[in-house]
C-alpha cells in the first residue's frame, strides 16, 4: 500500500510516532512526506532526521505551506531545542509549490494521503489545480463529532487544532476528497503511557528520540495535571495517540470502528465543526477503538523499525 504523509512534524511529538509507525507497518511504503505550518525547512528537516535515525533516508520529504491560508499565521517547530533535538538538525527548504507537485504526483497515481497537521497543502493543490483531490482517499486527523468517553477531558470542537489553525483549508478539502476523518473524542482513547518508556528507549536511536521528545511535552503541555484531573485517564499519561491512531486508520487497522455519515463543515465565531448535514457529503467517520490493542500494535511497529536499522536493513 502506497501512502503520502503530510504533517506538521516538529511541534508534539505525535506526527513523529505516526511516521515511525508506519516505518515498521508491514506493507506499507511511504512515497513521499510533505511538511505544512512550514518554518523555512526546519520541519522537513526535523522529518529528514527522524528518517535518518530510522535508517530511511530514501524517502522524499519536501517543505510545504508556511502559513495558515485563513489567517496567514505561522506556527514556530521545536526545531533548535535541545530536549526535543539532541543532535543539530539542518532545515531543509523547498522551492514555492514543491510540495504541491509531490503530493499531486503522489495522489494521481492512487497514493492514499495521509493528513496529520493544517490541510493547507491539500487545499493548495484543489485550489491551485482543481479536481485535483477529486476521488484522492485522504485520512485526516481531525473533526469533532461525538462526545468524549466518561472521565475524558469535556473538550469541544476548539480544540481540533488541525481544523482551527486553518478552517478554509478544512473546507476546501471536505468539499473536495474521498474523506475519512479519525475524530478526536475517539482517537484520545488511544495512550502514550510511562510504562511503555522503557520499551521505545529499547528500540534503538529513533525509539530513544520519540521516548525523549514525548517525555518533554508532557512536561510543556502538563499531561500529569490533566491525567489527575480525568480518571478516564491513565495516571502515567505520556501523551495521546492522535496521529498515530489516523496513520493505523489509513492503513487498514481492523481494531477501528468505521461508519459513513453525511456530513457538512460549518464556521461558527470561528470555530469550525463538523455536522451530520443532507446536504453534506458522505464521508468516513471513526466511531470506536480498541485502545489496549493499539498501543501494542504501535510499540510493535516502532520496535521492527528498531531491528531493521540494527540489523543493517535499508531501502
Amino acid at each position: 500500500m502506497e501512502v503520502h504523509l503530510d504533517t506538521d512534524l516538529g511541534g508534539d511529538p505525535d506526527d513523529a510516532c505516526a511516521l515511525v509507525m508506519l516505518l515498521g507497518w508491514p506493507g506499507v511504503e511511504i512515497v513521499g512526506i510533505t511538511t505544512n505550518l512550514e518554518a523555512d525547512g526546519r520541519r522537513a528537516g526535523c522529518v529528514q532526521e527522524v528518517l535518518r535515525l530510522a535508517g530511511r533516508p530514501d524517502i522524499p520529504v519536501v517543505a510545504g505551506a508556511g502559513s495558515s491560508i485563513t489567517t496567514g499565521r505561522r506556527f514556530d517547530p521545536t526545531w533548535g531545542d535541545q530536549r526535543y533535538w539532541p543532535d543539530p538538525v539542518t532545515p531543509k527548504p523547498s522551492p514555492p509549490g514543491a510540495a504541491v507537485d509531490l503530493l499531486a504526483g503522489n495522489a494521481a497515481a492512487g497514493a492514499t494521503v495521509v493528513a496529520i497537521g493544517a490541510q493547507t497543502n491539500l487545499a493548495l493543490l484543489e485550489v491551485t489545480r482543481p479536481g485535483s483531490l477529486a476521488g484522492v482517499r485522504v485520512v485526516a486527523m481531525g473533526g469533532w463529532l461525538g462526545e468524549p468517553g466518561p472521565g475524558l477531558p469535556r473538550w469541544g470542537p476548539e480544540r481540533d487544532w488541525n481544523v482551527q489553525c486553518d478552517t478554509r483549508a478544512a473546507e476546501v478539502v471536505a468539499a473536495a476528497a474521498d474523506l475519512t476523518l479519525v475524530t478526536m473524542p475517539v482517537s484520545m482513547r488511544a495512550h502514550l503511557r510511562v510504562r511503555d518508556l522503557p520499551r521505545l528507549r529499547a528500540a534503538g536511536a529513533v525509539g530513544a528520540l520519540l521516548a525523549r521528545q514525548s517525555e518533554a511535552y508532557a512536561h510543556d503541555s502538563g499531561r500529569r495535571g490533566l491525567a489527575a484531573d480525568h480518571p478516564g485517564l491513565p495516571g502515567d499519561l505520556v501523551n495521546f495517540h492522535w496521529d498515530p491512531v489516523t496513520c493505523a486508520v489509513a492503513v487498514g487497522w481492523p481494531g477501528v470502528e468505521l461508519s459513513e455519515r453525511v456530513i457538512a463543515p460549518r464556521v461558527e465565531d470561528g470555530v469550525l465543526d463538523f455536522r451530520d448535514d443532507p446536504g453534506g457529503r458522505p464521508t468516513g467517520v471513526t466511531e470506536g477503538i480498541d485502545a489496549a490493542a493499539f498501543a501494542e500494535t504501535w510499540l510493535r511497529c516502532v520496535e521492527a523499525v528498531g531491528r531493521a536499522r540494527a540489523g543493517g536493513a535499508s531501502h
